[in-house]
């Protein structure tokens, strides 16, 4: 989410939430929205007709990424989200006359945490059966039933997504090298997160499994490398680096 609030050139704070150690989020998150899920954007706009105590405006509280984002980009960001008809084609008028660059992007901004997320967090809970947290005398058991699972569901899950991705890529209209075309949008920013998580993934499945998803999808492996050369990224990324520093000083 920070790669994206960069892309918009629009100011912001960043207040980073770590877990309690039962992995649940902390209070404090839970003040901000009920639910206590991360990322959350908070807005404080500058004119609004509801005033809160004091004439002060009201706190607009985004939840879920892919809604975070198409609001920001609906205020924001138009740049990074794609024609929706060929107006020359007049397809405005027609149903299914939106363009493929503007159906693949909706799509993909809700892919990306309702179908490609799960299965990496399964692999997470997995990890978790086969580490310190179970207790030594039966995490044999655990962290065989957790390889299982592990090789017969998360395995092939990503690997079915890493080529439908991968044939999007190929398929990109007009040639582009991004999935919505020759333009980096902000499907391709939200899908970034879970693809750049996909070697921790894979390396919970042990030393052989390291590096065979490279091997299976070299162009879905060319776009990750291309999304992280973005300044947009890098800026992301060097903040983010940055205050978790601050925190451990």
């Amino acid at each position: 989410m920070v790669w994206l609030l960069e892309e918009l050139g629009v100011p912001y704070d960043i207040k980073i939430f770590h877990r309690s150690k039962d992995m649940l989020a902390p209070a404090e998150l839970q003040k901000i929205h009920p639910l206590g899920k991360s990322p959350i954007v908070t807005i404080q706009p500058t004119t609004t007709t509801e005033p809160g105590p004091g004439g002060a405006s009201k706190k607009i509280v985004l939840a879920e990424s892919p809604f975070i984002a198409q609001y920001l980009c609906d205020h924001f960001g138009k740049h990074l989200v794609p024609n929706k008809y060929n107006k020359k084609d007049g397809g405005e008028l027609e149903l299914g006359g939106e363009t493929d660059e503007w159906m693949r992007h909706q799509h993909l901004l809700y892919y990306s945490e309702g179908s490609l997320m799960p299965p990496l967090l399964v692999a997470l809970i997995l990890s978790i059966l086969s580490g310190p947290k179970i207790p030594f005398f039966i995490r044999p058991i655990t962290s065989t039933v957790a390889g299982k699972v592990h090789n017969s569901f998360v395995v092939p899950n990503i690997e079915n997504h890493c080529a439908f991705l991968q044939q999007l890529l190929e398929t990109s209209p007009n040639g582009g090298q991004y999935l919505c075309g020759d333009k980096l949008t902000a499907a391709d920013i939200l899908i970034s997160y879970p693809l750049l998580n996909l070697p921790r993934v894979e390396a919970l499945g042990g030393e052989s499994q390291k590096g065979k998803l490279k091997e299976k999808f070299p162009k879905l492996f060319e776009y990750i490398a291309r999304l992280k050369e973005h300044e947009g990224y890098k800026r992301a990324d060097k903040k983010i680096e940055e205050l978790e520093a601050k925190q451990k000083d």
